[in-house]
């Protein structure tokens, strides 16, 4: 794209003032950094600290005339909100007060998060084609910035990281599936391109969201007495861990008198950890308001499948909660379906994956949000498929289409619509069919039928038009049919696009996490 030379003119008078010192008055997170990526035709928001009652003046250089000035407050903040143009750069802030600070090389365009636990935070050196793709990622309109990955019991205000641009030498360690999303909208929409690295392994959506929303609900309540009781515990539990110490202490003395290998030794226990309620979105998110972004895209629930019924409403309360606290409308909330993996349940027909997807697809019903499929990516038997590259790509045709107005996209895979029953056999509609209903690699697999009984039966399906017919020889009247409904289904329904259908189920029979908080 066409960048836009920076016009001098304007910075005559603040040139005068002195250069930013390592001990500047005027304080900054590591947000407002050189070669950051500011959200285009916005209002955005910059903001620091500076000593008390102190006059700010900010300006970019995308604009001849448009100095915006403040004073801090009592305790030294500062906030002010600049225009952006259309996408370009690159350009520079500038920030005066006692001192000066000017942010270099930035770029006007696109701004996402990518968020959520191992497999949004899994590196791209690691994925598949990963080494390739670390060699040839020279996009210098691409930036990158990682959140750093640390619990917080109150919201903090600020980090020290700082933007990055896209190249083979900083993009090794970042998100594969952010990168891989980020490609695609920079290269269809030629404009610069944010992203936002806040995610960390292992995590689940309660540490994600603000401790207030979690209060308000009797259903996240659960979550929130239980890391009480860990700390009310706390003194009892460094009670037992020193006693566990000093056994542990013994027995590797006995172990290396004996020759033999010692025993793992105890785990200190910590009064919060990453997947305390609040703490991520404290830490992560909470520092990143109210920067201006597009939107969100989200890679989570793993963690979460335990408790995988309650996520149909944690789910959609972290989106709200985000939206509300960012206060710049319904942005985009793109996210991926958990792909399938066994996790190590012996029983092949285990369903707590499956409830957890069912959620997820549910999800769909909050405005302005969209899921990308995985179940022909995945890996039954690893938890990180390394196939980031397609969820990359599936979460930027619901970007290109829904949040850019690509109208000749088809962007879904097929979607449960409804069914309607034909005396011994149930008829299947579906959404988002695009030019119709194929079957990969031989007739259809992993539907199954029940009756009034609730017992489930493999069933036979076929493709007629844009629907699907199933039945079984083992159930007469059937009145509720499943896809792949399990933790590792391998399913082969797809659309002519190539694009996956959703795992889902068409009763809403109290299911094995129905209870669970």
């Amino acid at each position: 794209m066409k960048y836009h030379r920076l016009n001098i003119t304007p910075y005559i008078i603040l040139s005068l003032l002195p250069a930013v010192t390592v001990k500047a008055d005027v304080h900054l997170s590591g947000l407002f950094s050189d070669h950051m990526v500011l959200q285009q035709h916005s209002h955005v928001a910059i903001w620091g600290k500076a000593d008390p009652e102190e006059a700010i003046t900010v300006q970019g250089s995308w604009s001849d005339s448009d100095i915006t000035n403040t004073k801090t407050d009592s305790s030294g903040k500062w906030r002010v909100s600049l225009q952006t143009p259309k996408a370009g750069g690159p350009y520079e802030v500038i920030i005066a007060g006692k001192n000066r600070v000017v942010i270099k090389d930035v770029l006007i365009g696109e701004v996402w998060i990518c968020s959520g636990q191992s497999n949004m935070a899994w590196p791209l050196i690691n994925a598949q084609d990963g080494k390739k793709d670390v060699a040839d990622a020279n996009f210098p309109q691409i930036r990158l910035l990682n959140v750093p990955r640390k619990p917080a019991r109150e919201p903090i205000e600020s980090f020290s990281e700082q933007w990055q641009v896209c190249s083979p030498k900083t993009i090794p360690r970042f998100s594969a599936v952010g990168y891989y999303f980020g490609r695609e909208l920079h290269q269809s929409l030629n404009v610069p391109i944010g992203l936002i690295g806040a995610n960390w392994g292992g995590t689940y959506a309660e540490a994600w969201t603000r401790r207030e929303i979690l209060e308000k609900n009797p259903d996240f309540h659960p979550c929130v007495e239980r890391q009480e009781k860990h700390e009310k515990d706390m003194p009892q539990l460094l009670k037992d861990f020193e006693m566990q110490l000093q056994t542990w202490k013994q027995q590797q003395h006995q172990a290396k008198k004996e020759g033999k290998k010692a025993p793992p030794q105890p785990i200190k226990p910590v009064l919060f950890d990453k997947n305390a309620p609040a703490v991520l979105y404290n830490s992560m998110i909470a520092p990143l308001i109210p920067y201006h972004i597009r939107g969100v895209v989200w890679y989570q629930g793993e963690a979460n499948r335990h408790r995988a019924y309650i996520y149909r409403n944690l789910f959609p309360a972290l989106i709200k909660n985000w939206r509300d606290d960012w206060n710049i409308g319904e942005f985009p909330f793109y996210y991926v379906q958990i792909a399938p993996y066994h996790y190590k349940n012996p029983d092949p027909m285990a369903t707590e994956a499956a409830e957890l997807r069912e959620s997820q697809l549910l999800s769909l019903s909050t405005p302005q949000t969209g899921m990308a499929v995985t179940t022909d990516i995945g890996n039954i038997n690893d938890i990180h498929p390394r196939n980031k590259k397609d969820v990359g790509k599936r979460l930027a045709l619901w970007a290109l289409a829904k949040t850019y107005d690509r109208t000749d996209l088809v962007y879904s895979g097929p979607l449960y619509q409804k069914i309607t029953h034909e005396n011994s056999r149930l008829r299947v509609h579906f959404d988002h069919v695009g030019s119709g209903l194929v079957a990969q690699g031989g007739d259809l697999k992993e539907f199954t039928l029940a009756g009034e009984d609730r017992i489930f039966h493999p069933a036979q399906a076929a493709i007629d038009g844009d629907t699907i017919i199933v039945s079984s020889n083992k159930v007469n009247h059937p009145v509720a049919v499943r896809f792949a409904w399990r933790n590792a289904p391998e399913p082969n329904l797809f659309n002519r696009e190539g694009l996956p259908a959703s795992p889902f189920r068409s009763d809403d029979w109290p299911v094995d996490t129905f209870s669970l908080r």
